[in-house]
């Protein structure tokens, strides 16, 4: 199964996030599939590749309860048909 989930990049104490889809046997800085944006939680800035990020929802993709609620601000799932909301 393919999961989008954060990607720890940066130095000490100034962390920035990848979004990225991987597969759920991989460790967090694990060989990913595609990066798909980017979350920076110091300066509270993202970039999602949308058409990328619904590609692999659209597929089955879980986000996690992170990723999910950055996805939530962005406003992604309004672009999701109705019956693929729903995430376990």
């Amino acid at each position: 199964m393919v999961k989008l989930r954060l990607k720890r990049c940066g130095r000490k104490q100034r962390a920035v996030y990848r979004i990225v889809a991987i597969d759920v046997r991989s460790r967090r800085e694990g060989k990913d599939l595609r990066k798909v944006g980017f979350y920076d939680p110091m300066k509270n800035q993202t970039y999602l590749n949308v058409p990328a990020i619904l590609y692999f929802l659209e597929k089955g993709a879980q986000p996690t309860g992170t990723v999910q609620d950055i996805l939530k601000k962005a406003e992604v799932f309004k672009e999701l048909r109705p019956n693929q909301t729903k995430f376990n």
